[in-house]
């Protein structure tokens, strides 16, 4: 089963569906739409973020109301005001042919007189937030008696932000329910108890493996000292030019510290935190949203719930004490089958902490180094060329100007004109890049001595040479490959040349996946990859190298053609 046409949605349904683009279900909708379809199951749904959850719950929904009836017969809980309105929004969408079907969000930090009005008008579908649902229940503003459909969504969430008794209450107020829904990104004890309290042996599905971080993501962490933590993360953003992202802080203090000095440094950027009344949360979030603000810097709390498109980084300033509340955070980036990176800036001291989540959340954690103060300047300098080369100049307005730049600049050349324009852009840059100091620690604590084991061959692995960046040098003493043999620089094995690099798109996980799945390689056939913007030197087993050069040298990428030979032979 494969299309949204065998699910069994009715017509005006599948007309919507078409119209948004959509034609293969996700696993969860795939899964869960047939077993909701019949409204008397009770179902546990566990997916991560960002998998289609809302249109796996919102279809047979829809599908199942009575459109005469013009009472509450279905209500989502959801735990904040941002998903409560992003639920509303797909909803709408859905319904687009179902013009008797009405749907309201009630939620705090607004006018709940408003909200009244719209429930007593008439509607099929409440979306709420647990507080404010509360509140309108005490008021009997709003009647559940007769509600037929309960879906709980983002349950671990509101289990999180201490909601356990506001859902217990609310189930207990919904007496003629024909199911309960549950949708849920990890299963901790206390969703399991609510569910065999509320919930009548219900259908379980799940896509991944619990508590499992998304496969599109990007997981990379950076060691630092404790006082190099700001400066590793201005670093980081400024090697990322084209970022849009999330970072996040433990506490609301670290949120408008960071906030502050990277605003006063003219990043676009601004604070999401429980200090924020619900006005200017929301105006922080329509800005985020419209992409005015490339960055946002928020606690877990604030952030709950949050579903913003496209995100491309996520970055932890300090890892998270629960490794759940991790999972969270990394599944704000690589939603919708789109690929994203979490990073992570950590202490030597927490490198157990990084392998501890590694372990759990079943995904490789791939360690970087922070860059250094010239690799961010060209990174910004290319990024800056490709920006004026796909600039629009199409406006025939422009034209009527040429002839005054002309004059202007006719005792320049072309090369001085270029090095103003540079000047005008990077002299910031370079300025406080000069004399960048190197922010990684090297080879310190008994952390990045431990070799990780293979769970495929049980042999040993040491982290800190697989993903060590720096080039090595004479005397030191010999370390491990991939696949735990030891060599000194020589040996066994070939370096190579290719002149493939950063600004090709390539962070270390997917280059080294790119070669092998060029060569056919193993990856216990590579020792050390030192990449650069615009090359990278590869090591590769000497019986290994010829077979990886005839596979990849003189191939094309992205219209480019590829050089691979020896590096010692250029």
């Amino acid at each position: 089963m494969n299309t949204f046409e065998a699910l069994g949605l009715e017509e005006r349904l599948m007309r919507a569906i078409g119209d948004l683009g959509f034609t293969t279900p996700t696993p969860i909708q795939e899964k869960a739409i047939p077993v909701l379809l019949s409204g008397t199951k009770d179902l546990i749904g566990l997916a991560q973020t960002g998998t289609g959850k809302t249109a796996a719950f919102g279809l047979p929904l829809l599908q199942l109301l009575d459109e005469n009836q013009k009472h509450p017969q279905a209500l989502i809980v959801c735990p904040t005001r941002e998903l409560c309105l992003q639920i509303v929004k797909e909803l709408e969408l859905f319904k687009k042919y179902m013009k008797s079907v009405s749907i309201v969000a009630v939620y705090g930090g607004t006018s709940i007189g408003m909200q009244i009005r719209d429930i007593k008008r008439g509607v099929q579908v409440v979306v709420a937030t647990p507080g404010r649902l509360i509140d309108l229940i005490e008021r009997k503003a709003i009647n559940l008696g007769e509600i037929e459909y309960v879906v709980l969504d983002e349950a671990d969430e509101m289990l999180n932000m201490g909601f356990q008794d506001d859902i217990e209450f609310i189930l207990q107020n919904t007496p003629k329910k024909e199911s309960t829904w549950l949708f849920s990104a990890t299963m901790p004890p206390e969703i399991r108890k609510v569910s065999r309290k509320y919930m009548k042996e219900p259908v379980e599905v799940t896509v991944g493996k619990v508590n499992t971080a998304n496969k599109n993501i990007d997981h990379q962490y950076y060691v630092v000292s404790s006082q190099h933590r700001y400066e590793a993360l201005k670093r980081l953003i400024d090697f990322n030019p084209g970022i849009y992202g999330i970072i996040f802080t433990r506490t609301k203090v670290d949120a408008q510290q960071i906030t502050e000095k990277l605003t006063r440094e003219g990043y676009d950027l601004d604070a999401l935190h429980g200090d924020l009344t619900q006005q200017q949360r929301d105006t922080v979030m329509g800005q985020f949203r419209d992409k005015t603000l490339q960055l946002l810097i928020a606690t877990d709390v604030a952030a709950r719930g949050i579903d913003v498109k496209d995100i491309t980084h996520v970055i932890n300033y300090e890892l998270p004490d629960d490794i759940e509340v991790y999972t969270h955070r990394s599944g704000r980036t690589g939603r919708a089958g789109k690929t994203g990176i979490c990073m992570s800036i950590v202490h030597s001291r927490e490198i157990g902490k990084v392998r501890q989540i590694e372990r759990i959340v079943q995904s490789q954690f791939h360690k970087l180094e922070i860059p250094s103060g010239k690799d961010v300047c060209r990174k910004q300098f290319f990024s800056f060329m490709d920006k004026i080369i796909s600039t629009d100049v199409s406006n025939e307005e422009y034209e009527t100007y040429v002839p005054m730049l002309q004059e202007k600049f006719a005792d320049m050349t072309k090369e001085e004109i270029l090095k103003r324009v540079a000047a005008m852009e990077f002299d910031r840059f370079l300025k406080y890049y000069e004399n960048a100091e190197d922010l990684n620690i090297r080879e310190r604590g008994r952390e990045f001595d431990k070799f990780r084991k293979d769970s495929r061959t049980g042999t040993g692995r040491s982290e800190r040479e697989r993903f060590s960046t720096g080039v090595r040098t004479e005397g030191r003493k010999p370390h491990r490959d991939t696949a735990g043999r030891e060599f000194s620089g020589g040996g066994s094995y070939t370096k190579l040349f290719v002149n493939l690099g950063t600004k090709d798109g390539f962070y270390k996980a997917s280059f080294l996946q790119f070669i092998l799945d060029m060569s056919d390689l193993r990856k216990e056939s590579l020792g050390k990859i030192d990449m650069r913007d615009l090359n990278s030197w590869v090591e590769v087993d000497s019986k290994s190298a010829r077979q990886m050069i005839s596979a990849i040298d003189g191939k094309n990428f992205k219209g480019r053609k590829i050089r691979m030979n020896d590096a010692n032979s250029r």
